[in-house]
């Protein structure tokens, strides 16, 4: 995560659309955290209501089935605004199993 935060704050989407190697990287990234939350039980996701697994997994079906669908700017006011507000309930998620 701290990848697509880091590129997102100091570059602009133009940039990253400029060169195909970092768009797809950047899609890749999205991507993986999508099939993170994929493979969550159901279960896990109902004792965590907090975020919107359903909107994260449709993402990634986008991302991984329906590439030609992605919306650049879409993707971007993810990697900007949803990935940041994620991160820290993630962390949390994280401490709480070890």
């Amino acid at each position: 995560m701290n990848v697509l935060v880091n590129y997102q704050a100091q570059h602009t989407l133009e940039e990253a659309l400029s060169d195909p190697i970092v768009y797809f990287g950047l899609v890749k990234h999205v991507e993986m955290i999508g099939e993170a939350v994929y493979k969550l039980t159901l279960e896990y996701r109902a004792s965590h209501p907090e975020v919107n697994w359903d909107d994260i997994e449709r993402m990634r079906h986008v991302l991984v089935h329906g590439y030609y669908k992605i919306r650049p700017e879409q993707l971007w006011e993810t990697i900007a605004f949803d990935i940041p507000q994620l991160k820290p309930r993630i962390e949390h998620y994280l401490s709480e199993m070890e």
